[in-house]
């Protein structure tokens, strides 16, 4: 798979841009703010169907309009693919696979699989539980259409059941068999999601242990686990057990949506004991891992996103992440860099094909390595 035309109207800081790529790598270089990530994020529109760094669509929208366009010409498996996304203010996104509009857009995850490195991932390590169940979520619905329909069903039964323990609440009455109706089908839903996620946890360990001895060198030992309560209870005797507490909250305190992912090097929490150049690693492998994972999993190399990725590791994690990079392993790859020198580094010890973009004043321009 391969993107070769990005096309931009009124995205971000972009007001119009079209930019032919390179199928191996592609390197933006500018100054900060140049809208450089913005271009990664457009290519993240057209995998997933949305920002991987704004809540809501409205916010892509070009200050001073009222609409954006974000259209990519890919090649998947030797098949032509135009993927078109629109967004106006006060209308529903517009998402089209060669022109023909999709009757659900979340049929589009998983079609052209994408993986974001990114200094925003810290929240994977800093942020709140809610932030890595997202990106678990975000990486499963790309390999199991069917696991994002489970997810969406689980969140719409939540829903109601937490809207059912207000109600009770309030009434100062609650109908046990309503609430056992609902905790019967949350279960059910509830387990789907944490047997999938947890083979996903499982299988992904030994990849993601893998890639952080090769960028670290080996001086660490780093391990990732998925902790739920699922994982010494059943669903329903959870449920079953927090009634009482549930009642008295307005809320249900149990379930999947309230698992998390541990992160450990050497032992002890990555959060906690470890350095910003060894939490930026593990966070790297993480990624990296994922991209391996999917490619096998789905026959299709993801697009792989790299953003800033190099601000915090020492000369030795760079190279070896660079040998990485640079490998047959990886498909079409864009890089973010503001140190243009060390982007040359880069392109000097790469192999194949690769274009070099400057991006100024919300111009994308190619340009010849030595310039």
């Amino acid at each position: 798979m391969r993107l070769d035309r990005l096309s931009l109207l009124n995205f971000k800081n972009f007001q119009e841009a079209s930019i032919e790529l390179s199928a191996g790598l592609n390197c933006f270089v500018g100054a900060n703010g140049a809208g450089k990530t913005n271009l990664l994020d457009a290519i993240h529109y057209l995998s997933m169907s949305k920002s991987f760094l704004m809540a809501a669509d409205v916010y892509s929208i070009r200050h001073g309009d009222d609409f954006f366009v974000v259209q990519g010409d890919f090649l998947l498996k030797q098949r032509e693919e135009r993927i078109y996304c629109g967004v106006k203010k006060g209308n529903s996104k517009v998402f089209k696979r060669n022109g023909k509009d999709y009757e659900k857009i979340s049929d589009h995850i998983g079609l052209l699989p994408v993986v974001f490195v990114s200094p925003y991932d810290t929240n994977l390590i800093d942020g709140a539980g809610e932030d890595r169940r997202k990106y678990l979520n975000s990486v499963v619905s790309q390999l199991d259409s069917g696991y994002l329909s489970t997810l969406i069903d689980y969140n719409r039964v939540l829903t109601q059941r937490n809207r059912y323990l207000k109600q009770a609440w309030e009434a100062r009455h609650l109908d046990e068999e309503v609430l056992a109706v609902l905790d019967m089908q949350l279960s059910g839903l509830g387990t789907q999601i944490y047997n999938r996620r947890k083979q996903f946890i499982d299988e992904l360990a030994p990849i993601f242990n893998n890639y952080y001895r090769f960028v670290s060198g080996g001086n660490e030992v780093v391990s990732i686990g998925y902790d739920s309560a699922l994982a010494s209870k059943s669903m329903g005797e959870l449920l079953l057990a927090s009634r009482d507490k549930d009642r008295y909250l307005q809320h249900t305190s149990v379930g999947i949506h309230r698992d998390d992912i541990e992160l450990l090097i050497d032992g002890y929490p990555v959060k906690r004991d470890g350095s910003q150049g060894q939490q930026k690693t593990v966070l790297i492998a993480l990624k990296l891992a994922q991209f391996d994972y999917i490619s096998k999993a789905l026959g299709i190399k993801p697009l792989l996103l790299l953003d800033d990725i190099f601000d915090k590791l020492d000369m030795q994690r760079v190279e070896q992440l660079i040998l990485l990079v640079a490998g047959e392993a990886f498909g079409q790859i864009f890089i973010t860099d503001s140190n243009k020198t060390r982007l040359d580094g880069i392109l000097r010890k790469t192999k194949g094909d690769h274009r070099l973009f400057r991006v100024e004043n919300g111009n994308v321009i190619q340009v010849n390595d030595e310039e």
